[in-house]
């Protein structure tokens, strides 16, 4: 049965469903196919770094977030730069703490364990179909749940099978493959741009990670970029 907790104010009950999960789901349907082809390159990449069957599946499940991951591929090595990778990652997925915070008027309503549920499946595709759906009237917050299940699945499924037959390939480094992670991030951060505005923090985030980069040993120079870029932006922002 449908779960009905507590009505907005004025409005119908919010429900916690098979029918909001199904409808989530089908909804995230063409977008998870671009998901599947992304988990492949993805584990294609893990492979080619060095991250066995089971770290790359683990990684999908546990993580479950395509730009950290991407990121700690690239950040891979031996030996492994632990607090850098903690800490980028940390960054790069702060963001979610405001995309859960904007689905409160669903989640607050439904049982803990449902809305943590829920947010533990949360990406940006199913957080943007879900405040889109939320914002048209929609009351049923396990289409959160429906939606983020269906990238999961997808995700790892793409992850399994690149890393399995990539790994049947010989080492492809010598043919400028390994290039393909630089170019995922380029085409992502195009994919960004809002205009001149944005123009100002990409500067200073790259100038300070050359800077550090050639200054700093290890792989800080990441997180130093990312950390002032995002400072100038606030601070334009607030200004």
């Amino acid at each position: 049965m449908p779960e009905n907790i507590r009505p907005f104010p004025g409005g119908p009950p919010v429900a916690f469903s098979r029918a909001g999960l199904a409808a989530g789901a089908l909804r995230t349907l063409p977008i998870a196919t671009g998901g599947l082809a992304f988990g492949v390159f993805y584990g294609f990449l893990a492979g080619q770094n060095g991250l066995t069957l089971l770290e790359t599946s683990l990684m999908s499940a546990l993580v479950f977030a395509g730009a950290s991951q991407f990121l700690s591929v690239e950040l891979w090595g031996d030996p492994l730069p632990v607090g850098a990778l903690v800490a980028t990652v940390l960054v790069v997925n702060a963001r979610h703490l405001l995309m859960g915070a904007t689905l409160a008027p669903w989640l607050k309503h439904v049982r803990p364990s449902r809305a943590y549920g829920s947010l533990y499946f949360l990406t940006d595709e199913s957080w943007g179909l879900s405040v889109a759906d939320m914002r048209n009237g929609g009351r049923d917050a396990a289409f959160l749940l429906g939606s983020g299940l269906t990238i999961f699945l997808f995700w790892n499924t793409g992850t399994l099978a690149g890393r399995v037959f990539g790994g049947m390939l010989p080492d492809l480094d010598r043919y400028g493959i390994d290039f393909l992670g630089t170019a995922f991030f380029v085409a992502l951060l195009a994919g960004f741009w809002r205009g001149r505005g944005d123009l100002l923090p990409w500067l200073v985030a790259a100038a300070v990670a050359l800077a550090m980069e050639r200054t700093i040993p290890g792989t800080w120079y990441i997180l130093g970029g990312a950390l002032a870029g995002s400072l100038v932006g606030a601070l334009r922002h607030a200004r």
